[in-house]
């Protein structure tokens, strides 16, 4: 069975939203299974440190998930841009390399303009660079609706998470029905 592999925050498996993608691979009958290879909290250089154990099996798809924390604790966009680089260029040096997936974050509003504007590219960038398939902001329709986060405003409920899937379905799903 072809795997995809996800960077993305844990949550029980029938709620988050890698739980959720599987599900709806299985009901597609496509061929694939999602590994949640995240770690709560985690920021972009653990991911970078972890990967290498993720890329031990043979993986089709990557869909890179990280960032969000590096803006949560103000950590410099570059450095985080560098890790995020580093993992896509990891991923492309396999043999095959995998399909690549781009979740991209924002950064929180109260983190001022200028880190703003030196955050949000990131991700629309580095997906451009390494031809990946690009989810602009996969809170989007989530973020900032009391109703789909619970009480710390960050995390999304179930609704929330079940939203983000759809998002990310909307992406996956021609990637994972197209042969290469």
């Amino acid at each position: 069975m072809r795997r995809p592999r996800q960077f993305a925050k844990p949550r029980p498996c029938d709620l988050a939203y890698p739980g959720l993608i599987e599900k709806r691979i299985g009901e597609a009958g496509l061929p694939y299974a999602a590994v949640n290879a995240g770690v709560s909290g985690e920021t972009s250089a653990g991911a970078l440190r972890r990967l290498d154990w993720l890329l031990k099996q043979k993986v089709d798809v990557l869909v890179v998930e990280t960032g969000a924390n590096d803006a949560l604790r103000g950590q410099d966009p570059e450095a985080t841009r560098a890790n995020i680089d580093a993992i896509l260029k990891r991923a492309e040096a396999q043999s095959p390399p995998p399909r690549l997936v781009i979740l991209g974050m924002k950064a929180p509003p109260n983190m001022g303009s200028t880190y703003l504007r030196a955050f949000d590219p990131i991700y629309p960038e580095l997906a451009r660079k390494h031809g990946a398939v690009l989810v602009p902001f996969l809170l989007e329709g989530v973020a900032g609706i009391p109703a789909l986060n619970q009480a710390d405003g960050i995390h999304p409920t179930p609704e929330g998470q079940r939203r983000m899937a759809e998002l990310v379905w909307r992406a996956l799903e021609p990637l994972l029905r197209t042969s290469r």
